[in-house]
């Protein structure tokens, strides 16, 4: 963060003070042509410090640290490789959480804070919950801090996502949220489950092409792919859940909005689950499929 008083003479600026004006000009230089990157400029500064976006505008005349000039310079230089924003400064935000992340986790979308949203509306409070392909973690800490559930268990079949899921959870949330590895649900013993929820892979291999460079060469392939029609891992979980859920338990799954009535026929086709519905995201878009499991009596 921005220090309070100058550094001293012979520090890392030889005695030059460094503002946070200053630093925006640095990282504009990296980042682009003046003054077309200082918007962006400040964004990075701002994403990197877990401030509001127009923090560094305001306060322009703080004397900067060394190690914060140091970090966006670094995180500039990232950026200007092609690197996401939030992999360049190492952090993203979802809900209330500032969550770290890197090239072995998918990037929190603002639409998975939507799933959390239908999650918390649906469920009453005990249970267990199941993040199944957690990534960064931020559904699974997200249920486990803002919801009621009496256990919330992560699962993911990259080793590498559990790794910062864990990270995040020590930051967060200690021993909030067992994590699992493997594929699904398979990591899960047992049935009774209140609630599945997955943002799990929905991209085909016919659509890597179309996709933008910064997810395409960035992004982890297997947070992101499924099978030449983007449905695999979705057709899976749909089927282990159905076995998994307690009677009156819920499926939430997040979709490619292209899919999501493929998604909820393949749901209601299954004599497991009833009352399946599409929901849209904020930019209306059908992107969700929710659905109960149904009583033994009626399967």
């Amino acid at each position: 963060m921005a220090s309070a008083r100058p550094p001293q003479r012979g520090g890392w600026a030889l005695g030059v003070a460094q503002t946070v004006e200053n630093l925006v000009d640095d990282v504009a230089r990296r980042l682009g042509t003046p003054p077309d990157s200082v918007p962006e400029a400040r964004d990075l500064i701002a994403a990197l410090l877990d401030v509001p976006r127009h923090w560094p505008l305001l306060r322009e005349n703080k004397w900067v640290d060394s190690s914060v000039w140091q970090r966006a310079c670094a995180a500039a230089d990232a950026r200007a490789r092609g690197a996401p924003l939030a992999y360049a400064v190492g952090q993203a935000s979802f809900r209330a959480l500032t969550l770290v992340v890197d090239g072995r986790v998918l990037i929190p979308r603002p639409e998975t804070e939507l799933l959390v949203d239908l999650v918390l509306e649906r469920c009453a409070p005990g249970g267990v919950a199941v993040d199944v392909g957690t990534g960064s973690g931020a559904i699974a800490l997200s249920l486990a801090l803002e919801g009621r559930f009496d256990r919330i268990v992560a699962t993911d079949l990259s080793l590498d996502a559990l790794e910062v899921a864990r990270e995040n959870a020590r930051r967060l949330a200690p021993g909030a949220v067992e994590f699992l590895h493997g594929d699904l649900l398979r990591p899960v013993a047992g049935g009774g489950l209140r609630a599945v929820v997955s943002n799990p892979p929905y991209v085909s291999y016919d659509e890597i092409a179309a996709l933008p460079g910064s997810v395409r060469d960035w992004e982890p392939p297997v947070a992101l792919f499924s099978g030449r029609h983007g449905l695999d891992a979705t057709a899976r979980l749909v089927r282990q859940a159905g076995g998994a859920l307690e009677p009156g338990g819920l499926l939430a799954l997040e979709v490619d909005a292209t899919r999501a009535s493929l998604v909820a026929e393949l749901v209601a086709s299954d004599a497991r689950f009833d009352e399946v519905t599409v929901k849209l995201d904020l930019a209306g878009r059908e992107r969700f499929v929710l659905a109960r499991r149904v009583p033994e009596d009626r399967t």
